[in-house]
């Protein structure tokens, strides 16, 4: 089954994911241009390390923009609820639809979300049951290629061996050091954001919660038997294969649940 696509009409969510875009584009120039393909053909670098921040980069851009534009999981008007499991649903007081145990009414969205974490800006979308296995890729992604931009910038004034410039005319190489410091600059406020963030995300996952259901500590009153790791990471991304949690190029396929796992 096919992913259906979901866009939310929000200006400051479009400012927001505008924002992370130009940052994209900005490293994802700038970077090549001024140090790894210099450095390249001066024989400094490899050209696995050019392969590699290109692979970092299509795999952030990608996670984004299906992270952005997936259903996080909305409900359609009428479910169909199985006999079995109408214990398991209740009564949204903000529309009136009934829906499973730990959903959640979004108020800018304005529909409600299966196993919703959280509105994420960032994306312009809800982080629910069907994208949080993008959105938690995104977040790994963006580590990873700050932190390499970083230890570029790094490298570039610190470790490689001073490049044989001739092309002073061209804007890179005459505003070389200010593009650099706002890679830098840029580099550590989106990790430093980012890695706390993917550090709530994890341990929510780890303690089979979410964001929404830490901040109305409504999970003390409720007793349901502790999951595995793996288990818990299998249901979100929709596979028990390890390697394909890395993936974004594909469909997730929700995993069936043991009835002594389900929710609530």
């Amino acid at each position: 089954m096919g992913q259906r696509i979901h866009f939310v009409v929000d200006p400051q969510g479009w400012c927001c994911m505008g924002l992370i875009i130009f940052v994209w584009l900005y490293n994802t120039i700038f970077i090549p241009k001024v140090i790894l393909f210099p450095h390249y053909e001066e024989g400094n670098i490899s050209v696995v390390a050019v392969l590699c921040y290109y692979f970092c980069s299509l795999f952030c851009i990608a996670s984004l923009f299906r992270a952005s534009v997936a259903d996080p999981g909305k409900l359609t008007e009428n479910p169909k609820i199985p006999v079995t499991e109408r214990e398991h649903w209740e009564l949204c007081n903000k529309c009136n639809m009934m829906r499973p145990k730990r959903s959640h009414h979004c108020s800018r969205c304005g529909h409600c979300v299966r196993r919703m974490d959280h509105h994420c800006p960032w994306i312009n979308n809800c982080v629910g049951e069907d994208n949080h296995w993008l959105f938690l890729q995104l977040c790994f992604y963006t580590q990873i290629l700050s932190s390499y931009t970083l230890i570029l910038d790094f490298c570039h004034y610190y470790y490689f061996l001073p490049l044989k410039k001739e092309n002073w005319d061209v804007f890179v190489f005459r505003h070389e050091l200010a593009l650099l410091r706002i890679s830098a600059f840029m580099g550590l406020i989106i990790l430093g954001g980012i890695s706390r963030l993917f550090y709530t995300q994890l341990m929510g996952i780890f303690t089979d919660t979410t964001s929404i259901e830490k901040m109305s500590n409504c999970c003390e009153d409720i007793s349901r038997p502790q999951k595995p790791w793996q288990q818990t990471f299998s249901e979100v991304f929709g596979t028990h294969w390890k390697i394909l949690w890395f993936i974004p190029f594909r469909q997730r396929h929700p995993l069936r649940v043991p009835y002594h796992f389900a929710n609530h």
